[in-house]
């Protein structure tokens, strides 16, 4: 098999003869092989075993036939390195051992050492590199969504601890702003170096906040974000998590190549949003996936239909996969997006051959 670079060109809005789909969450619990590998480890113990990630990694790859990997990981993996205990709790999430709730807490971060805390990382990501023959994604929590945990403690609803040390102490949510900012960088470079092919900063919760809190608030630590990595050749995905149409305008200019939609903003409005600059990725609702398969391929047939108006659209869900998705018609999806978007983009006009590339 050659190497399969049709994610990347579409990245970089380069024309392709089938549309990339990969799925966020799609090494998870709905493959029954995958659950029985969290019948005997956690999370953080799939993690730290490089051999073990890589595998998990590895298996949509080969069961779905899907464009891109997805490193298996976590948003909550680099915080331990900055000084904060947590632990991944079954039916909750991120449980977090010393919450921050005062500017001595933030004071109490330390800079991240990827090299020395988070070796098995960097060591699954070596492996998958030379064994993938599709582009490789790594990813960070953004700011927002890691101190939402570190201060909430745990998964929220309101995040109203979050606003609380925003609105009212907004001295102590800049410097964690800041360090977390340099937490992402520095964790993000790490991962390119060992051989990402492509990184995507997930910001799941910011959709919380109303847009002028936004720009305000978070907007310029994810412009420095994205500033910093500039330099680098791998393409940078934006993912500003669910109900997070109305912050779509704000991300005009920031440095990334993809901005990912979530089901709620259509790919021709969230184009017309964000501008023409970018690549866009989305938006199918996960949830679509427990309808019969005609009515899985009719809303698929519609994305695509909109997604191939412009080059630079990317095949995903609006958020990640659930449990009681079905394997099978995950793996059908995925062959009837690359069968129906190579006929229409053929028609289109958009392939790499008519285009002379």
């Amino acid at each position: 098999m050659s190497y399969n670079d049709t994610f990347i060109r579409a990245c970089r809005k380069q024309p392709v003869e089938t549309l990339p789909v990969w799925y966020m969450r799609q090494a998870g619990r709905y493959d029954p092989e995958y659950r029985k590998i969290k019948e005997k480890y956690s999370l953080l113990e799939i993690c730290k075993q490089p051999e073990l990630a890589a595998q998990v990694t590895l298996m949509p790859v080969k069961k779905l036939g899907v464009d891109a990997a997805i490193l298996y990981s976590d948003i909550m993996n680099p915080v331990a390195s900055i000084g904060i205990d947590f632990d991944i709790v079954k039916n909750v999430g991120p449980v977090i051992d010393n919450p921050i709730r005062s500017a001595a807490d933030v004071n109490k971060l330390k800079p991240i050492q990827v090299e020395q805390d988070l070796p098995h990382i960097l060591r699954t990501i070596e492996m998958l590199a030379a064994e993938l023959k599709v582009p490789l994604i790594t990813f960070a929590g953004a700011p927002f969504t890691i101190a939402s945990y570190l201060i909430e403690g745990r998964p929220s609803k309101s995040y109203i601890r979050t606003k609380g040390l925003m609105y009212g102490e907004p001295e102590v949510w800049f410097k964690l702003m800041d360090k977390l900012g340099d937490m992402v960088i520095a964790y993000l470079k790490a991962q390119i170096a060992a051989g990402a092919k492509a990184v995507q900063l997930f910001d799941s919760w910011v959709g919380a906040l109303s847009p002028v809190d936004f720009k305000t608030y978070v907007l310029p630590t994810i412009r420095r974000i994205f500033a910093e990595l500039k330099h680098l050749e791998q393409p940078k995905i934006y993912f500003p998590g669910v109900s997070s149409g109305e912050l779509l305008p704000y991300l005009q200019g920031i440095d990334a190549d993809v901005i990912g939609l979530d089901w709620r903003v259509s790919i021709s409005e969230g184009r017309r949003r964000v501008g023409s600059f970018y690549a866009v990725q989305g938006n199918l609702d996960p949830y679509v996936l427990t309808a019969p398969m005609s009515v899985i391929q009719a809303q698929a047939k519609a994305i695509i239909d909109e997604g191939i108006q412009e080059p630079g659209y990317i095949f995903n869900l609006g958020h990640g996969l659930f449990p009681e998705a079905s394997l099978e018609k995950l793996k059908e999806l995925t062959d009837f997006i690359h069968d129906y978007s190579r006929q229409a983009l053929k028609a289109q006009g958009w392939t790499r051959q008519e285009s002379g590339v």
